[in-house]
């Protein structure tokens, strides 16, 4: 018998659980370990909550979490109550599937300005996510500037710009939807240092702005290129500034109509932020792209800014004992290998790179890797106790176990509060949900 450890219930960690199973078949014990007493990660707190047919994917990995060899292990700290050096002499292999929970920072002066947040805290406050819940983040002022030319940024401005009626099919926790409801946001910048033919932005979250019951997007046409160079581009991003031309011919009169203005600001690289205790303005430099690379004209302008997130890529949490690349942001690996018996999968592995959908491949890349390095002999000498050594452990500690059967308790109790009309009310608590699992 196998015994494998994915540390992270997100998709690469339910990805690479699957592909061990089809691997071994019956002959693997796995437990997926989780911070959170919640399962899906990223799916629960990082895919926009009005994107629910996204969050679907979650019942494919409810069915290997179903099954008798994979094993949930919520609510247990991995480098903190339990140490990977442990795991190891536990488990045949452990694999890091914990993506990159935290912010990059753009380094600029008066980034500790009142208001500017990132994009991980941000979608996290609105998300529901424990660590996140108590942001509080002020929408009473007009401005908003959203910083980055990928899917998040998009996301960010357009949960800003929703009506109470357009999100009644989403989960977004309440405390968000309150404020949003309350807020008195008017514009909305998005910036990017590059132009059209470098956004990350996709087709479809691109399109979704065009069908916003009070918003009007707006591209300033000497921002675009000639037309006739769109026919380089790959068909996806093609499509992308299909949608950006279709925002730059809006007559003037929808933008005068409209009660919220996104206005997508390129070739812009923002320099400074600036305010008394909180952002007040966003100093930008000009750029111009050549051979895709920007570089700053030495013009510079303010836009007004009363709330600032930054979209502009994440991190992985280091873990204590594990080589960690600094400028990547992401564990030291080669193609998933980090030390004997360690691997990473995802995020953790190349960065924040890539869909949902690439971690499956990836999962069953690692498991190769796995594979090859049990038949050379490399990793699995000697019998490992694996589940039932760590369950042990956690006994000994007073480590409170939450396993997939509790998680569907919380997950009950989740749907019972929902308002009329939304799948769910999230716990944003962590006592709150395990609570939830004892009374039902």
């Amino acid at each position: 018998m196998r015994h494998v450890a994915i540390i992270g219930s997100g998709p690469a960690g339910y990805y690479t659980a699957e592909a061990a199973q089809k691997h071994w078949g019956d002959d693997v014990l796995i437990d997926i370990f989780d911070a959170l007493p919640v399962p899906f990660g990223l799916i629960r707190t990082g895919v926009a909550p009005d994107h629910q047919s996204i969050k679907a994917v979650s019942k494919r990995y409810e069915k290997t979490a179903l099954t008798d060899n994979v094993r949930f292990v919520g609510n247990v700290t991995i480098g903190g109550e339990v140490s990977i050096a442990e795991l190891q002499g536990l488990y045949d292999a452990v694999v890091l599937a914990t993506g990159a929970p935290r912010d990059r920072q753009l380094g600029l002066p008066g980034e500790e300005l009142g208001n500017i947040f990132g994009s991980a805290a941000f979608v996290g406050w609105y998300n529901g996510h424990p660590q996140f819940a108590g942001l509080h983040p002020d929408l009473s002022g007009r401005h908003a500037v959203v910083i980055g030319m990928g899917n998040v940024a998009l996301d960010v401005a357009r949960i800003l710009a929703k009506t109470e009626a357009e999100l009644a099919g989403s989960d977004i926790v309440r405390h968000a939807l309150d404020a949003l409801k309350a807020s008195k946001i008017a514009s909305i910048t998005i910036l990017g240092r590059r132009g059209p033919h470098q956004v990350m932005m996709t087709p479809k979250e691109l399109g979704e702005l065009m069908h916003l019951e009070r918003a009007s997007p707006r591209v300033d046409p000497a921002d675009l290129p000639d037309e006739a160079d769109d026919a380089v581009l790959e068909p996806g991003l093609r499509k992308s500034v299909t949608h950006l031309r279709s925002f730059a011919a809006i007559p003037e009169s929808v933008h005068a109509d409209a009660a919220i203005e996104i206005d997508f600001d390129m070739f812009a690289s923002p320099v400074a932020f600036e305010g008394e205790g909180t952002v007040q303005r966003v100093k930008i430099e000009r750029t111009v792209v050549d051979a895709g690379r920007a570089s700053g004209t030495g013009e510079f302008y303010t836009v007004p800014a009363d709330l600032v997130v930054c979209c502009i890529g994440y991190r992985t949490n280091p873990i204590p004992g594990v080589p960690f690349d600094e400028r990547e942001g992401r564990f030291a690996n080669d193609e998933g290998r980090i030390l004997p018996g360690l691997y990473c999968v995802g995020w953790a592995r190349r960065g924040p790179s890539g869909t949902i959908g690439t971690n499956r491949p990836d999962g069953g890349s690692v498991v190769e890797r796995i594979a090859e390095d049990l038949t050379a002999g490399a990793i699995g000498k000697g019998a490992r106790l694996g589940r039932e050594g760590f369950d042990e452990l956690a006994a000994q500690r007073g480590i409170d176990i939450v396993t997939f059967r509790d998680w569907k308790k919380i997950e009950q109790a989740e749907e019972a509060a929902a308002r009329d009309g939304a799948p769910r009310e999230k716990f944003v608590d962590v006592q709150a949900m395990i609570a939830a699992r004892q009374s039902r």
